[in-house]
């Protein structure tokens, strides 16, 4: 990363497995310039059964081989530490392999989701938030004897599950945790979108700042915050109605960039990697160039908040 601060990175798309054309993409995101790649590698069947599959893991360090930007990995998103309590060792043993994978192919970051739970009564939520910390812990163990660190992101209910933390409760839990290889990925369309459901949309600058002196790690793209609540017969009318977790280049929703940069501390090294929906690439150009504009804000914060 450019300096070792603020790199700019952009995530590859998902791809069923198949590693065909993947290192075209690399080849495509070396070239715009990135000073970071994030690897959607758990659509790539790198793991089954628990065990990683050695061809394929062999593919993808070859194709990753000898770049110029560094790698982060985001990995399964079904991995739940605020699942029920008989399924958490399996979670946990994953965990570790895909902590294996990110170690040997000398990435630092691994994005993980933040847990989320079916129960609606309070007390078992917290029972819920409970377990997250304690198996946290015990992962974050496991990323310091790797020199990783666990990013985990901020999200928003959907599919039936009925509560996640929003930032605020992250940095909450983040705090509790304390372990120094365990921190945030703040995902800013996610963040919106969760906070839009609790009927909080305006709040998203303030709940961010409070966690992005724990986030090494963001997740940069636009929505407009709203519920993916209507039915509707294509992506193009999703788009024209503005609903759900759109991916669109930054600048095309309203999520209020100004407001959270100003508003944002962030340490030292923290990635602003773009995901971007692949039927926007065009408009990656576009899309880098603004996200190194808001990298430039947040460092010029950072830099005025110490006095550097």
């Amino acid at each position: 990363m450019a300096n070792g601060v603020f790199g700019v990175g952009m995530s590859t798309r998902t791809r069923d497995g198949d590693l065909a054309d993947l290192g075209a993409e690399l080849d495509c995101l070396e070239d715009l310039g990135v000073d970071l790649i994030e690897l959607s590698a758990f659509d790539y069947d790198l793991v089954i059964g628990g065990k990683i599959r050695d061809a394929q893991f062999k593919t993808l360090r070859g194709l990753c081989a000898g770049r110029q930007p560094a790698f982060s990995v985001h990995g399964p998103l079904s991995l739940n530490f605020m699942d029920v309590p008989d399924r958490l060792e399996r979670h946990y043993h994953l965990l570790e392999t895909w902590l294996d994978i990110t170690a040997e192919l000398g990435a630092e970051h691994y994005v993980v989701h933040a847990g989320m739970t079916l129960e609606t009564d309070p007390a078992r939520q917290q029972e819920a938030y409970v377990r997250q910390r304690d198996w946290l812990a015990r992962a974050g163990d496991l990323a310091r004897a790797r020199n990783l660190h666990i990013c985990v992101e901020t999200l928003f209910e959907h599919d039936d599950w009925k509560h996640t933390p929003t930032p605020a409760r992250l940095a909450e839990e983040l705090t509790a945790i304390g372990h120094p290889n365990v921190c945030a990925t703040i995902d800013f369309g996610h963040s919106y979108i969760k906070l839009d459901a609790d009927g909080r949309r305006d709040d998203l600058p303030a709940e961010a700042a409070l966690l992005a002196p724990q986030a090494r790690h963001l997740h940069i793209h636009d929505c407009f915050g709203r519920q993916d609540d209507m039915w509707v017969y294509t992506e193009s009318e999703r788009l024209a109605l503005g609903l759900g977790d759109l991916h669109l280049p930054v600048g095309w929703g309203d999520i209020p960039w100004q407001e959270i940069m100003a508003a944002c501390v962030f340490p030292e090294g923290v990635v602003f990697n773009i995901e971007l929906n692949p039927r926007f690439s065009a408009a990656a150009r576009e899309c880098i160039a603004a996200t190194r504009a808001l990298a430039a804000q947040a460092r010029t914060r950072a830099a005025d908040k110490t006095g550097g």
